[in-house]
């Protein structure tokens, strides 16, 4: 009889909303890499060219809460006027059968996951300039100018945080940044504090 296989590695990346994490995430999903890359749920609307179960689970604000209040949850948090989460139990199954597990959250679960579980290997993703991440903000043409506002505020916060991560990476050019999350993945990239 075999042993079980080692536990896998969590590695949780964060960032300021509009500096990338998504368009980072859809260039890790396109390489060939040994990781699970975990699907959030929320409660906001799909935007253009989002698929259920692949970008989110898009759920109901109902199903949203009897998901925490049944501890379903490994992480939640209410971000401008929205609900995201990961599901707890496809995160550790993964884990448990030894593999990476990825995860794109915001800053509130990324705080969560690293309480929980405190082995998480934490990435935050920075803008070059908060002008840079307006200009991203702007360019998505899915928001008001109020909920950019919101996030804007939201952002300065979150990048005061950057120095409770392990590392630090700059997204000034997508491809650049992608490569060095992928150095980390598979265990090439070094450890830095910001």
């Amino acid at each position: 009889m075999s042993a079980p296989p080692a536990p896998g590695r969590l590695i949780v990346l964060s960032g300021p909303s509009g500096v990338g994490k998504g368009s980072v995430m859809t260039q890790v999903r396109q390489r060939d890499l040994p990781l699970w890359a975990s699907v959030s749920c929320t409660t906001r609307a799909p935007r253009p060219g989002e698929r259920d179960g692949e970008h989110y689970f898009f759920i109901d604000e109902a199903d949203f809460l009897d998901r925490i209040r049944s501890g379903q949850m490994l992480e939640h948090a209410h971000f401008a006027g929205r609900r995201y989460g990961t599901p707890r139990d496809a995160v550790q199954a993964h884990l448990d059968a030894g593999e990476t597990v990825l995860l794109e959250i915001e800053l509130d679960g990324a705080r969560q996951v690293k309480a929980a579980m405190p082995e998480a290997f934490m990435v935050f993703l920075a803008p070059p300039s908060r002008t840079e991440l307006q200009r991203r903000l702007l360019g998505r043409g899915t928001e008001t100018a109020e909920q950019i506002d919101a996030r804007l505020r939201a952002a300065e916060v979150e990048m005061a945080a950057a120095e409770e991560f392990d590392v630090v990476i700059v997204n000034n050019d997508l491809t650049e940044a992608t490569d060095q999350l992928v150095d980390l993945i598979l265990g090439h990239g070094e450890t830095q504090t910001p």
